[in-house]
C-alpha cells in the first residue's frame, strides 16, 4: 500500500511541476536557463532528504543515471512544455511504460502477452488522438511532441536504471546523485547561471520536482517497475486535470485531449498488470 501511496504522490507532484514550469516560462524572454532553474530547487529538495537518511555507498552510478534523467529529460521536457503545453507533454510523457515494456521486450527477453499488446495499443491511440486533434492551438507543434516523447524515452530507461541499482544507496542519497548530474547537465545546455526572476518563478515547479523525485525513489526501493511505473504515468491526468483547472485558455484542452490522457493511463496500467 505505500508503494502505491508513494508512486501516486510522485504522479501528483509532477503533474504540479509540469503545471509549474508552464506558467514560470510565462513573461521570459526564452527558455535556456528554464531547465536549470527547476533542477536546482529539486536539488535542494533532495539534498535536505538526503540529511534525514544517507548512504552514499554505491551511489556513483546514480550519478550516470542523472544524464539521462533529469539531465538530458528535464531540458528535453522544457522545451516541450514551451512548444506545445503541459497538458500534451504530459500525455506524451505518460507513454513511459510502453517505452519500459519495449526495452524489457528487447534486452531482457521477456514474453510477449495479449494484454501487453492490448495495452500498447491503448497508448499508442492516445498518441494518434493527440498527434491528429484537428482544431489543435496555434502552439502544437509535431516538434514538440518529438521532443516530449524523446523525454519519455529517457524517463522510462532511468527507471529500470534505478530499479537494477535500488539496493546500492539509500533512495534519497540515490535522488540527490541524479540531481547532480541533472543540474550539471542544465548548467552546459543553459550555458549561464539562471537568473534572479528564472530563479523566483521556478522554486515552485522545482520544490515540487524535488518531492516528486524522492516519492518515486522511495517507491522504487520498495516496489518494481511494473507496479510503479504505471501508477506514476497516472501523471497525464493530473497534469490535464491541473491544466484543464489553471491554464484551460492557452492549452485548448478538450475531448480528444482528454480522452487520449485516459487511453495512455489505462495502456500503462494493463502493461504493469501484465509484465
Amino acid at each position: 500500500m505505500l508503494v502505491v501511496a508513494l508512486s501516486l504522490a510522485s504522479a501528483a507532484l509532477f503533474g504540479a511541476m509540469t503545471i509549474g514550469v508552464r506558467l514560470g516560462m510565462r513573461g521570459l524572454p526564452n527558455a535556456d536557463g528554464v531547465a536549470l532553474a527547476t533542477v536546482l530547487p529539486a536539488l535542494a529538495v533532495t539534498l535536505i532528504a538526503a540529511c534525514v537518511r544517507h548512504d552514499v555507498h554505491g551511489a556513483w552510478p546514480f550519478l550516470l543515471a542523472g544524464l539521462l534523467a533529469p539531465g538530458g529529460s528535464q531540458v528535453l521536457f522544457t522545451l516541450a512544455v514551451r512548444e506545445i503545453g503541459a497538458s500534451r507533454v504530459s500525455v506524451t510523457v505518460g507513454a513511459a511504460p510502453l517505452v519500459a515494456v519495449a526495452i524489457a521486450l528487447i534486452f531482457l527477453g521477456e514474453p510477449v502477452r495479449s494484454a501487453l499488446v492490448a495495452g500498447a495499443l491503448a497508448v499508442v491511440a492516445g498518441g494518434v488522438l493527440l498527434a491528429a486533434e484537428r482544431d489543435r492551438p496555434g502552439h502544437l507543434r509535431g516538434r514538440g511532441l518529438l521532443l516530449a516523447a524523446a523525454a519519455s524515452v529517457l524517463f522510462a530507461t532511468r527507471d529500470n536504471v534505478i530499479r537494477a541499482l535500488h539496493g546500492h544507496a539509500s533512495p534519497e542519497t540515490a535522488a540527490a546523485a541524479t540531481l547532480i548530474s541533472g543540474a550539471l547537465v542544465a548548467l552546459i545546455w543553459a550555458r549561464r547561471a539562471p537568473t534572479h526572476r528564472e530563479l523566483a518563478r521556478l522554486t515552485p515547479a522545482g520544490v515540487c520536482f524535488g518531492l516528486s523525485y524522492v516519492c518515486l525513489f522511495e517507491a522504487y526501493w520498495r516496489g518494481r517497475v511494473t507496479v510503479v511505473s504505471p501508477l506514476v504515468a497516472t501523471e497525464s491526468l493530473w497534469g490535464v486535470g491541473l491544466a484543464y483547472l489553471l491554464v484551460r485558455q492557452t492549452e485548448g484542452v478538450g475531448r480528444r485531449l482528454l480522452v487520449g490522457a485516459v487511453l495512455v493511463v489505462a495502456g500503462g496500467a494493463l502493461i504493469g498488470v501484465t509484465r
